[in-house]
C-alpha cells in the first residue's frame, strides 16, 4: 500500500503551473506556509507529524539548523535549488536527515539560463548606472552629466570560475566585444586562449587587468571572503564588482571600505551576507540607500524566473516522488 507523505512546504508555489497540485496530491496533509516564521515552524513539526519539507532558499530568510529541526520526525529536505547554505548540512547528516537538490543534475541545471541574464542585468545596470538615473528622472531631474557610463566593447571583464553559470557570463560578454579573462584553476591550466577573445589567467592577473569583475564561486572554505581588502588592492583598474554568487563570497566591510575609497567604482549583488537576518540590520543595505554610493542591490532574484521555477521545481518534486517510492 502506497503511503503519502505528510509535507511541510514553506516556499511559494502556487504561481508556478502544477507545482501545488503535484505536491498536495503526494501528501495526505500539506501544509502550505510558504510565509511561516522560524518559531511558528517549530510548533507546526512538532505537532503535524511531518516527516518532508519543501523549500527553496529565495523565500526561506532562517536557518534549517538543529535549534529547528530537533522537533518533530522529519527525514527529508528537499530544495529546488542547487545551493544548501540555507539548510545546516552537517546537522542533517549528523540526525540522517536526508537533503535533496539538484546541485549536481546537470541535464536540468544546464537548461537554466536565468541567473546569467541577471548578472548581465546587474553589471550593465551599474555601469550604465540605470538605477540611479531612474531615481533622479522620478524626482524630476533631466540631467545627464552625473550619469555618464562605460561602453561595454571597450572594456575587459575578469570571470572568477567558469562552471555552467561562468561560461555563460564568459558567452554574453564575448558578444558585446568584451576582453575576457577567466580564472578556474578546477577547469583548465593557465596559458594560452581556449576560445576567441577568451583567456584563463592567474588570480592576480585577472585581478590587476579587470574593469569588471564577476563572481561565480560556490561557498567553500576556499571562496568565503576570497574579495577582501588583499584582493581588492590588486586591482588596479578600480573594477566594478558583480556577485550573483553568495554573499559569504565576499568581506562586505572591506567592499564598503573600497568604495569609499573609490578602489571598486561600483558593487552589483544579488546575495548578502546574512540573507538569514533582518536586512535593516545589513551595513551592506544601509550602504546603499545613498545613490552616490553606486551599489545595486536585488533580493536573491536571479533565478527567479518563470521558466526557471517550472524547471527546477517539477525536477525536484520528481526526485523527492523517486525518493519516497524508493
Amino acid at each position: 500500500m502506497f503511503i503519502k507523505m505528510k509535507i511541510i512546504c514553506i516556499t511559494p508555489i502556487k504561481n508556478i503551473f502544477g507545482v501545488f497540485e503535484r505536491l498536495e496530491s503526494m501528501s495526505d496533509n500539506l501544509y502550505y506556509e510558504p510565509d511561516i516564521d522560524k518559531d511558528a515552524l517549530k510548533t507546526l513539526l512538532k505537532v503535524s507529524g511531518a516527516d518532508y519539507i519543501f523549500t527553496n532558499p529565495n523565500k526561506q530568510n532562517y536557518m534549517l539548523d538543529g535549534d529547528l529541526l530537533q522537533f518533530g520526525q522529519l527525514k527529508v529536505i528537499c530544495t529546488a535549488s542547487t545551493g544548501t547554505n540555507h539548510i545546516d548540512v552537517k546537522y542533517c547528516e549528523e540526525m540522517e536527515i536526508e537533503i535533496i537538490s539538484i546541485t549536481k543534475d546537470y541535464q536540468v541545471i544546464n537548461a537554466i539560463t536565468s541567473t546569467a541574464e541577471h548578472t548581465l542585468a546587474l553589471m550593465l545596470s551599474l555601469i550604465r548606472k540605470i538605477p540611479t538615473s531612474f531615481h533622479s528622472v522620478r524626482d524630476g531631474n533631466w540631467d545627464w552629466e552625473p550619469y555618464v557610463g562605460r561602453q561595454m566593447n571597450s572594456l575587459t571583464i575578469g570571470i572568477i570560475g567558469y562552471g555552467r553559470l561562468g561560461k555563460l557570463m564568459a558567452k554574453y560578454c564575448d558578444a558585446l566585444g568584451m576582453e575576457v579573462l577567466l580564472h578556474d584553476p578546477y577547469v583548465f591550466s593557465f596559458g594560452g586562449n581556449i576560445e576567441r577573445n577568451k583567456q584563463p589567467v592567474e588570480l592576480d592577473e585577472l585581478l590587476e587587468r579587470s574593469d569588471v569583475i564577476s563572481l561565480h564561486v560556490h561557498v567553500t572554505d576556499e571562496t568565503r571572503e576570497m574579495i577582501n581588502k588583499n584582493t581588492i588592492s590588486k586591482m588596479v583598474k578600480r573594477p566594478y564588482l558583480i556577485n550573483t554568487s553568495r554573499g559569504e563570497i565576499v568581506n562586505e566591510d572591506d567592499i564598503i571600505d573600497a568604495l569609499r575609497s573609490e578602489d571598486l567604482q561600483g558593487y552589483a549583488t544579488d546575495v548578502i551576507r546574512d540573507e538569514f537576518g533582518d536586512i535593516k540590520n545589513s551595513k551592506l543595505v544601509e550602504f546603499s540607500m545613498n545613490p552616490n554610493n553606486n551599489v545595486v542591490i536585488t533580493p536573491h532574484i536571479a533565478g527567479m524566473t518563470k521558466e526557471a521555477q517550472e524547471i527546477a521545481y517539477h525536477w525536484a518534486i520528481d526526485k523527492l516522488e523517486k525518493k519516497h517510492h524508493d
